[in-house]
């Protein structure tokens, strides 16, 4: 354990200090930012790296960014149970996320597959009842019931657009699927694990999972105009290490069910950021969709009246 003076203005879980009262919002806030940014990015560093390829350079960067983090910060070794989960969160969230995310937005707008991937709050809140053993209120059925016909209609409206459109439908759909499960298999490391360690290694076996698209990566490398690699790096420093790193020390302060549903107001920015820089907008039948998406999602979110008497 290091000596020194930390300078992080995130303290770590266990560490002895203080949480203060704005942190865990700004932490949030920031994730959110962040990721609402990663969709306006990879679409527009789509067309020159392949979603492998992607995926492998932002892990690869996100790595060595989380990398230089934890140096002279606390190091918990990790038991056998514990590495298990690390090894689901990592290929889950860090690899399978990346690529199938990446994938999708090959075919997508930005703004339609922020709307698909994140119902996965619903999932969310639905899996870590069942896992988590997190309480499963009656509104977070009906809001997943509300939240899957929206699918239904995104799925609709890009279908009009030809097969390809379909494939990125279900890419997103799987991206939020195994979102998902990288959330409860990260969840039970953070009660023990340093928040920063956790992400550092769930990022390191995510890019040695993404390594098989090495060779794609190196050759595309070589021909991809600089912007496109300023946003692979981008990508790596900021939706992957600052906003997962944020993203679990917010995890670790609140149930996950409860945090993964302030997700919902990723697609919005998304969409605003995607009309802003390529002056894309989701169709009609696709922004319904969305909509009721974003509808389940709030009302996942209501409590039930407590009878009295």
């Amino acid at each position: 354990m290091s000596t020194g003076t930390r300078t992080s203005p995130i303290p770590e879980a266990g560490s002895g200090a203080p949480t203060r009262a704005w942190a865990v919002p700004l932490a949030i806030g920031v994730t959110l930012l962040a990721w609402a940014s990663a969709f306006v990015v990879i679409r527009g560093v789509g067309t020159a790296l392949s979603p492998g390829a992607l995926a492998l350079a932002r892990l690869l960067v996100g790595t060595l960014a989380l990398g230089l983090f934890t140096i002279g910060r606390r190091w918990v070794a990790p038991t056998g149970q514990e590495w298990l989960l690390l090894a689901g969160f990592g290929v889950l969230w860090f690899g399978c996320y990346n690529v199938a995310l990446n994938f999708a937005e090959l075919t997508l707008d930005a703004g339609t597959t922020s709307m698909v991937v994140n119902i996965s709050p619903i999932l969310l809140a639905l899996s870590a009842a069942l896992v988590l053993k997190e309480p499963l209120r009656r509104w977070i059925v009906i809001g997943a019931g509300v939240s899957f016909a929206g699918v239904l209609l995104i799925g609709a409206a890009s279908g009009a657009h030809g097969l390809d459109s379909t494939f990125g439908v279900l890419a997103a759909l799987l991206a939020a699927v195994v979102y998902t499960g990288g959330v409860l298999c990260q969840k039970p490391l953070l009660g023990r694990l340093p928040a920063l360690q956790v992400t550092f290694l769930g990022a390191a076996i995510g890019a040695v999972a993404c390594l098989p698209f090495a060779p794609a990566l190196v050759q595309e490398a070589q021909v991809a105009p600089p912007p496109a690699l300023l946003g692979a790096l981008y990508l790596g420093l900021v939706p992957t290490a600052l906003g997962f790193t944020l993203w679990a020390y917010a995890l670790q302060r609140m149930p996950a069910g409860r945090l993964g549903v302030t997700t919902y107001l990723v697609p919005p920015i998304a969409i605003v950021m995607a009309l802003i820089a390529f002056g894309e907008v989701p169709g009609l039948l696709a922004i319904v969709g969305g909509i009721l998406c974003l509808v389940g999602v709030a009302l996942s979110r209501r409590r039930s009246r407590m009878r009295v008497g």
